[in-house]
């Protein structure tokens, strides 16, 4: 009896904590769905508000929206394929290379991941104004080629993989390029996945810096052509639900598609033969 009233509890506030993360979705796929919902005063006028596609319509027969939609394609996209390449090189290059310096820059690489992003805004808008970069993919993508997080990540990951395989083509003549990426890299196909979706997923919701770094409307990622939506006097709610609904879609799709991946990457070296 005991256990089935534990039993009843655990599943009744799983269920609340499920809700209250699937409203917010619930919640923004409504108001996509109303012609101008702000005019409804309460929720049930609004639930049973008539269903139109008008602001999809809209978002995506606008040109600016296509326009920022492939912004954060692209930036995403070579961001996300950066990462993976040079945190691979930076992670197998702390987990199995001795060079001078090695503790010490890699303790400077972990003091990294506590600094807050804001801290670095004003000198990093300042070193983009010195290049040239403001209003150009340059600024949104190379100051974030790289990651401490994803050096961390591989280099603890590789750090954990056995060296008979790489020690064995060692004796056969293959070279250290050979080794990191036709032996090391598809053992770290699960890491990289992760990696892949967490960078990607960053760089597709950021605002902050793409938002401080372009100010043409022609460079403008998703994020922050959605926040024009929002006036001084009024909110564009039905719009902006519908431009944020379909930036959702390649979230979704990637993780359909990678869940299995996602969930090796996670969960590897969890358990011990």
């Amino acid at each position: 009896m005991k256990q089935t009233i534990q039993s009843v509890l655990l599943h009744g506030i799983l269920l609340l904590i499920a809700a209250g993360m699937i409203f917010p979705m619930f919640w923004m796929i409504l108001l996509s769905l109303r012609e101008h919902p702000e005019s409804y005063e309460t929720f049930f006028s609004l639930l049973s508000a008539p269903t139109v596609l008008k602001n999809y319509a809209d978002a995506l027969g606008s040109d600016t929206f296509g326009m920022y939609f492939l912004n954060s394609v692209i930036v995403g996209l070579v961001v996300t394929v950066g990462n993976m390449l040079f945190c691979l090189m930076c992670g197998y290059a702390f987990a199995r290379r001795d060079f001078i310096g090695k503790p010490l820059l890699f303790m400077t690489i972990l003091g990294v991941l506590i600094i807050p992003p804001q801290v670095i805004m004003i000198p990093l808008y300042r070193l983009m104004v010195q290049f040239g970069w403001i209003n150009t993919y340059w600024a949104l993508i190379v100051p974030w080629m790289v990651t401490p997080f994803g050096i961390f990540l591989l280099r603890q990951y590789i750090q954990g993989l056995p060296t008979d395989i790489e020690d064995a083509a060692r004796i056969d003549g293959a070279g250290e390029w050979y080794i990191l990426f036709r032996i090391v890299m598809p053992l770290c196909k699960p890491v990289l996945t992760v990696l892949g979706i967490y960078i990607f997923l960053g760089n597709w919701n950021s605002f902050l810096f793409p938002f401080l770094f372009t100010n043409e409307e022609s460079m403008r990622t998703l994020p922050v052509g959605l926040s024009f939506y929002i006036g001084k006097q009024s909110i564009d709610w039905g719009h902006l639900m519908a431009g944020a609904g379909i930036s959702a879609i390649p979230v979704l799709v990637l993780f359909i598609v990678f869940h299995k991946q996602i969930i090796q990457g996670l969960t590897a070296g969890a358990l011990k033969e």
